[in-house]
């Protein structure tokens, strides 16, 4: 779906201002204000919410209380000009670069209590800091999420990660946080790739403050995005309000290290939800952050082990796009041995020479067969001819069973 295209005056100079006006007055995702702007436009949800004319008792209640510090109208204004001295836009569904897949928050329904839960409808708007096209730079996208109070091994693995991935030219999207957050944009940001940091408060003062020059890399290099108008604060809940934008608007998430309950795993269930690929990096079993992740691999038999970029772009590509050979251990000659020749090498000692009576004996083979593959093997200058019979070549050491 394509969100308010159909709306009387969507992306017009006064549905902008209106759908401003809606985040400001109810967090974003409340399903009732969403419905009312899909049934009439966002103008007239705004003036049904200032009238009052709502079902909603919980949602007439807040409105009611935020209509205490100040005009939404008068809040808009102030906000759409105060981005515009910033360098920052304001982005709608009837935008040629609204990112599409975060429609798909339109269906989503989530076997759990709790407001942050019900309210999970897409976006109204989305304010923007930095030069690329919001849709187009979430083409190819992937979302690394995960632990705050991360390890060495955490950070390592996901910059690494991040890095690769930036390097095939997809975005790396993350939440700006310390942690696993802060590697995944580090590591786009090392490769010269584009990275997205999804905010919970306005473009203006991404949090925390302790990555302000982070921020500042990414807004000159990828985006900042936020669905909270200029100036709005990092409470808590937002937090959790803005992770189902995470789940929805890329191609696949990836969780490397989080708790068993954590802003990481909450989203990895809305991804799940979303049919969207989840992708887990396990940890060490004795380690309290990647609990989380293991109890998302055990409980849903959808995500899937990535322990490389390669594993997530397998995920996320199109198909046979990037193909991985299994991973194998070091090759050797003799390797490709038939099984004649590879029971005649096991026979040989490692000292020594034998006869091709002993070998035909210990190898259970016939003596015209030992023959015929000794003279192969010692064509490959796997076995030397001696006095005494044949030997191993030097540096071959002799073929044991993994068992022995």
């Amino acid at each position: 779906m394509s969100g308010m295209s159909g709306c009387p005056g969507a992306g017009e100079p006064a549905d902008r201002a209106a759908r401003v006006a809606l985040t400001w007055l109810a967090e974003p995702g409340n399903r009732t204000v969403w419905t009312l702007v899909q049934q009439a436009g966002a103008p007239a949800a705004l003036d049904r919410l200032l009238d009052g004319d709502i079902p909603d008792a919980r949602l007439r209640s807040a409105v009611t209380a935020r209509l205490r510090s100040g005009d939404p109208r008068r809040v808009a204004e102030i906000a759409l000009r105060r981005a515009d001295r910033l360098g920052a836009r304001l982005v709608v569904p009837a935008d040629g670069e609204w990112p599409t897949r975060v429609d798909d928050l339109a269906t989503l329904e989530l076997d759990a209590g709790g407001y942050v839960n019900q309210d999970t409808r897409p976006p109204l708007c989305f304010w923007v800091r930095g030069a690329p096209a919001l849709g187009e730079t979430l083409e190819r996208s992937v979302a690394i999420v995960g632990a705050r109070a991360s390890t060495a091994y955490g950070r390592h693995v996901t910059t690494d990660m991040a890095y690769s991935i930036s390097g095939k030219g997809w975005t790396v999207v993350s939440g700006g946080a310390f942690g696993i957050d802060t590697a995944a944009h580090r590591g786009a940001l090392a490769a010269d790739g584009r990275t997205m940091a999804i905010l919970a408060c306005g473009v203006d003062r991404p949090y925390p403050a302790g990555n302000s020059a982070m921020f500042d890399r990414i807004a000159e290099r990828g985006l900042l995005v936020s669905e909270w108008p200029i100036g709005a604060a990092p409470f808590r809940h937002r937090f959790l309000i803005r992770n189902r934008v995470i789940a929805a608007i890329t191609a696949g998430t990836v969780v490397v290290e989080a708790a068993a309950r954590s802003g990481a795993t909450q989203t990895m269930s809305r991804v799940l939800a979303l049919g969207r690929p989840a992708m887990v990096v396990p940890g060490p079993v004795t380690s309290a952050t990647s609990v989380g992740c293991h109890e998302i691999l055990r409980g849903h038999p959808y995500a899937r082990v990535v322990t490389s970029a390669t594993d997530v772009l397998e995920e996320v590509g199109r198909i046979g796009e990037y193909l991985a050979d299994p991973p194998r251990g070091p090759e050797h000659r003799r390797d490709s041995l038939d099984e004649e020749s590879a029971l005649i090498m096991e026979s040989l000692p490692s000292r020594g020479a034998r006869t091709p009576e002993e070998l035909a004996v210990d190898a259970r083979l016939s003596l015209r067969t030992v023959l015929r593959r000794l003279s192969l093997l010692e064509m490959a200058e796997l076995v030397v001819r001696t006095g005494d019979g044949f030997a191993l070549s030097p540096g071959q050491r002799p073929i044991r069973h993994s068992g022995e």
